[in-house]
């Protein structure tokens, strides 16, 4: 049987139309890969001027990632970058082993002193915790190791139900606490996973820094996550594709404008496997252990709050239509949802 491939293959395929730029979000080769841009594809300033632009992918985060800057000092910004998110990975990370997210996860001590940027995504992980009602649970780590999606034997990649039940048990994010730097945990079982909100936070720490260096034009795709700054040079809108469900990569379910904000989508369809006649997908309920039960195949969040439409786009999963509406209210900053059903018919909130 086919496999579907086990990245986040392109979810936004960050289509920049009119650039002819197409950031993909699968895994790739490694290491990274830069050109600057011909004149021919360089943008233009509102004063008819040529802007030189520059783009780089390379892979963190176990998936590849890609920036476009259009600025005069555009390749030493994305060196900046990539710094940065090489940072970030170093922290951020539940994987990397050395990491000092994974270091926390394998503490001996109980109340930890951890950096600003661990603190900060740690809390604005727990909000969504307690918005959601544990519908989205950093804390979900224990029970996401037991399932495989990359193995080729699907029917083993299927964890037994005493072990998920047992591992369940791990799983409660009240058992966490941060104040300022410090992270205190109830118990020496619990551990944390970032994966839901930290490329959210990353792409925010992405675009503070180039606002701080005076780049106004930029786009941003960490694996289907995409965020931009400001405009395109001349002043038109970024225009960002959004995936279709179960389709060849680069097939374009509708397009999106993007102007100073983050388009993040979840999706079902990103890591798969089918065993014993049964689906099970990559996006686990914190309350059963077990891919949630839902009637979408694709959540895509826009808004300004960039590791909020990170969180959301998973919730939306688990929680469905309606729900997700009423929490989406709640948000100190306004999104707009397009929620994509099972046969790819296409819902707006607001409409």
């Amino acid at each position: 049987m086919k496999r579907r491939k086990n990245r986040r293959e392109a979810i936004i395929a960050a289509v920049v139309l009119g650039l002819g730029l197409a950031f993909s979000g699968c895994a790739g080769n490694a290491g990274n890969t830069q050109r600057s841009v011909s004149a021919a594809e360089q943008g233009k300033t509102l004063a008819g001027e040529e802007l030189p632009c520059a783009e780089r992918s390379g892979t963190f985060f176990d998936t590849v990632i890609g920036i476009r800057i259009n600025d005069e000092r555009a390749e030493e910004l994305l060196d900046g970058c990539f710094g940065i998110c090489e940072d970030m990975e170093n922290v951020l990370s539940a994987q990397k082993e050395g990491s000092e997210l994974y270091r926390l996860n394998h503490r001996n001590e109980q109340t930890v002193e951890v950096s600003e940027p661990l603190a900060v995504c740690i809390r604005r992980g727990l909000e969504f915790c307690e918005l959601s009602e544990g519908a989205f649970d950093i804390t979900i780590l224990p029970v996401r190791e037991l399932w495989d999606f990359e193995t080729e034997d699907h029917v083993s990649a299927v964890p037994e139900d005493n072990m998920i039940r047992q591992e369940l048990k791990r799983v409660d994010y009240r058992k966490v606490h941060v104040e300022n730097r410090t992270v205190t945990f109830d118990s020496p079982d619990t551990m944390i996973d970032l994966g839901g909100i930290a490329k959210g936070y990353i792409s925010e720490q992405l675009k503070s820094y180039l606002r701080e260096e005076g780049c106004s034009s930029a786009m941003i795709n960490l694996g289907g996550n995409v965020s931009s700054l400001g405009t395109k040079p001349g002043g038109a809108p970024w225009i960002v594709g959004i995936q279709k469900p179960f389709s060849d990569r680069g097939e374009i379910l509708t397009t999106v404008e993007s102007t100073d904000n983050a388009v993040i989508s979840s999706g079902i369809y990103e890591r798969y496997f089918r065993a014993n006649g049964k689906f099970y997908h990559h996006i686990l309920d914190p309350q059963t252990g077990y891919p949630a039960e839902t009637d979408l195949n694709q959540v895509t969040i826009i808004g300004e709050d960039d590791a909020a439409c990170d969180a959301l786009a998973t919730i939306g999963i688990i929680l469905g239509r309606e729900k997700t509406k009423k929490l989406a209210e709640k948000l100190d900053a306004p999104v707009k949802i397009l929620f994509t059903g099972q046969n790819n018919e296409l819902e707006w909130y607001p409409s």
